[in-house]
């Protein structure tokens, strides 16, 4: 599993394509209830808009909703989502809210209005990457620890919750694609003589 993107904070940007107003919002998500929230927090803080166009995806259960609000079928939502599920970002809501300024734009120019909008806040230079991490518990002997440390470190597996004992008690985080090759490492590496044990996984 590669993993996604994300938005570490609430962003916000607009244009103005013929004469009528956009506005982007995009939310970090958590769950289904947050949606409700932010919706009524963006129209308290943008009243009387003519749309409030929105997409989002949410990891968590593969959730993926869009809606128009009222442009015709296809033109402000579909496209957002799409701008989406191209880079790969979920756990977001984005709206696009348009004040109407009384110049048609016709199918083609509301979507490329309102994807052109929802990119100034979808920036690829912004966005959080979320990669899954196996969790190993290794009991390490301290004739061990610092050759493993240093290997560790040579292949960016983080270690934390270090613990000094009679033998040194660490985690490490290995990412997806290197599971196979972390129990491949130990068992040749250390000749089957360090024990660990998987703790499940994470997401960061």
């Amino acid at each position: 599993m590669e993993g996604f993107y994300t938005l570490p904070k609430i962003t916000s940007a607009e244009q103005v394509v013929e004469k009528s107003r956009f506005i982007a919002i995009a939310v970090p998500l958590k769950s289904l209830s947050e949606i409700g929230i932010a919706m009524h927090e963006i129209r308290e803080n943008y009243p009387n808009a003519r749309h409030y166009v929105y997409a989002y995806r949410l990891y968590d259960g593969f959730i993926e909703k869009s809606s128009d609000d009222g442009e015709p079928q296809g033109t402000g939502g579909r496209p957002i989502m799409e701008l989406l599920q191209h880079r790969n970002v979920w756990n977001v809501l984005v709206v696009v809210v348009r004040y109407f300024g009384g110049v048609l734009l016709g199918t083609g120019g509301l979507s490329r209005a309102y994807v052109g909008t929802a990119r100034l806040v979808i920036i690829e230079s912004e966005l959080k990457k979320i990669a899954r991490y196996y969790v190993k518990a290794l009991c390490i002997p301290y004739e061990w620890f610092e050759p493993l440390k240093y290997q560790f470190d040579q292949h960016n597996w983080k270690t934390n919750n270090e613990e000094f004992t009679e033998i040194v008690k660490l985690l490490v985080m290995v990412p997806d694609q290197d599971n196979e090759l972390f129990e491949r490492f130990m068992d040749d590496f250390t000749r089957k003589q360090v024990p660990y044990e998987d703790r499940g996984t994470i997401w960061g």
